[in-house]
């Protein structure tokens, strides 16, 4: 039993090393860092939101609706049997539902919720992010319409890019159908989001993946994919997953074993994310040192090249070697500059809301007063307050570009990665086009697509190569820039964000807002100070690519 290969509806999305060491008994005793406050903060938020969701769709489901909600909290074995209890009496709805472990298909896993129709069951996801976007064409019910058969196209909405609800609803299809328990005759699932305005149901055997495959499709090849990962691990056969750096590691509890690992080997994949990191060790380049001793001029790619430029990998072992930061691909450093500069750094929640945007004004005076200056809501996200801290920034902003050229004066806005601005620029005008002082999209869009508007992380993409990452939390230290706050992060933000609004039942605490002020102020600070280096000194103090 010890060597039971058993596969949750996580491991088909996982790092293929993870789902290894998962399952090799040699770890076992390895010591695991502790969890991360914030991601257990995530569960427990998420454990509310199915709460409250298992409320409402309780109270809306009519007194001759038979439920049995089970308690998550239960042993496993009590779980099991209660579910299955349900399932025997066909009770038309299973909250918390845990399905009995399959030792021959190695699957185990549970559903938030079962939904019993004419012919078997569906299961049903409640997940704490968005599930949908503004568009056409998703199929959904009302919240309170649980029925699959009633799900008609949404002209409101599309669904939103979310692989994973996909691949867990096609991992409970499978379990269901051991069980004999699968409705029959389609393969749907539903799933539930933070906004809960509606049910999106997927059809796991549409063509909707890369290639025309269906979400079943794909669930089959990674799981046993997976399964063979895991089997090798916990019989002792020969590992088929080697540790190699991506994404995920990030968040991984098993990334101190990878890293002291991969810095063993100087693996190539400490500089060479991705799929190239894997094609370049079939290549023979397996080292940082291997592929720094390439010639970049000369050098032809020794595989098929997805990331960047393959002299560009070169040079970044090269700097990885030299222990740089960044180095210069381009023999002069420019950025745009104007009379009148404005920094921006906007503060959300998840996907719940933007609930602060920082400002820095800088450069000729136009009767604005000069420095920082915020416009938040503190009343916890999602508000409609949003709107009115908004709409104040808009106008503002507005005012300062206005005054800016009504003077002859030129004028600029930064920010580092507009991706996250211009997403709740969009976003904010989306949901409170209608609230007072909130601009039209015409407007927002007229000023994303102009020149005014600089991303200095495009910048330094364009300008620089980077061999520990690109985030400003990487960038701005080398010109010279340091935080006031030693934990200051995105993740660490979450926290404060959620004390200095009471989120969780607390008074409201504001040391912590003025803690996240100072954070968004060092933030503006912090992309002023790195384009003022690119215009000055980074030409002399950052090594150009081709004399390393």
């Amino acid at each position: 039993m010890g060597n039971e290969v058993l596969l949750d509806a996580g491991a088909v999305s996982r790092c293929r090393r993870r789902v290894h060491l998962e399952h090799d008994p040699a770890m076992r005793e390895v010591p695991l860092p502790p969890p991360d406050p914030t991601a257990q903060q995530r569960i427990a938020d998420a454990t509310a939101h199915r709460e409250a969701i298992v409320r409402r769709l309780v109270e809306s489901s009519g007194p001759d609706a038979t439920w049995a909600r089970i308690p998550r909290d239960l042993p496993v074995a009590d779980r099991v049997r209660l579910t299955e209890e349900a399932l025997a009496e066909g009770v038309r709805y299973i909250w918390g539902a845990l399905l009995r472990a399959d030792p021959i298909g190695h699957r185990r896993g549970g559903a938030d919720l079962l939904v019993r129709t004419a012919t078997g069951y569906v299961p049903v996801l409640v997940v704490r992010h968005r599930i949908t976007d503004r568009g056409q064409g998703a199929s959904t019910t009302e919240l309170t319409d649980l029925d699959p058969g009633h799900r008609t196209p949404d002209e409101t909405r599309k669904v939103r890019s979310q692989p994973r609800d996909q691949l867990r609803l096609a991992h409970l299809r499978r379990m269901l159908q051991t069980y004999g328990k699968a409705e029959t005759g389609r393969a749907v699932g539903g799933v539930i989001g933070l906004d809960a305005d509606v049910v999106v149901w997927h059809d796991l055997t549409a063509g909707t993946w890369p290639g025309g495959r269906s979400a079943l499709n794909e669930y089959d090849v990674r799981f046993a994919d997976r399964l063979a990962v895991a089997t090798a691990a916990a019989t002792g056969g020969e590992p088929l997953a080697m540790p190699s750096r991506v994404l995920e590691c990030r968040r991984c509890p098993f990334w101190p074993t990878c890293e002291v690992l991969l810095g063993e080997l100087r693996d190539v994949s400490l500089v060479v994310r991705g799929e190239d990191a894997g094609e370049l060790r079939k290549a023979g380049v397996s080292t940082v040192d291997k592929l720094a001793a390439l010639d970049p001029a000369a050098e032809p790619p020794p595989m098929n090249w997805t990331g960047g430029t393959f002299a560009d990998a070169i040079v970044l072992a090269r700097a990885w070697l030299a222990d740089l930061t960044v180095v210069r691909r381009t023999p002069h450093v420019e950025v745009p500059r104007a009379d009148v500069e404005v920094d921006v750094d906007m503060e959300s929640f998840g996907d719940a809301g933007a609930y602060l945007w920082g400002t820095l004004l800088s450069g000729a005076d136009i009767g604005v007063p000069q420095g920082y200056r915020a416009f938040a809501t503190w009343d916890p996200l999602p508000t409609v307050d949003e709107a009115r801290s908004f709409a104040e920034f808009w106008a503002w902003f507005t005012d300062v570009r206005e005054r800016t050229l009504a003077a002859g004066l030129t004028f600029r806005a930064y920010c580092y990665n507009a991706l996250a601005e211009n997403r709740w620029l969009f976003g904010s005008v989306d949901r409170f086009g209608d609230q007072p002082g909130v601009p039209a999209k015409k407007d927002v869009q007229s000023f994303v697509d102009s020149d005014e508007w600089v991303d200095l992380f495009r910048s330094v993409t364009d300008q620089f190569l980077c061999s520990r990452g690109k985030g400003l939390k990487v960038i701005a230290p080398v010109a010279g820039f340091e935080w006031r706050d030693p934990e200051a992060g995105g993740e660490a933000s979450m926290r404060w964000y959620r004390d200095a609004v009471g989120m969780d039942g607390e008074a409201p605490d504001d040391e912590q807002r003025e803690r996240l002020l100072r954070y968004n102020e060092d933030d503006v600070l912090a992309t002023k100070a790195l384009r003022e280096w690119m215009s000055t000194r980074a030409q002399t103090e950052v090594p150009y690519m081709l004399d390393l």
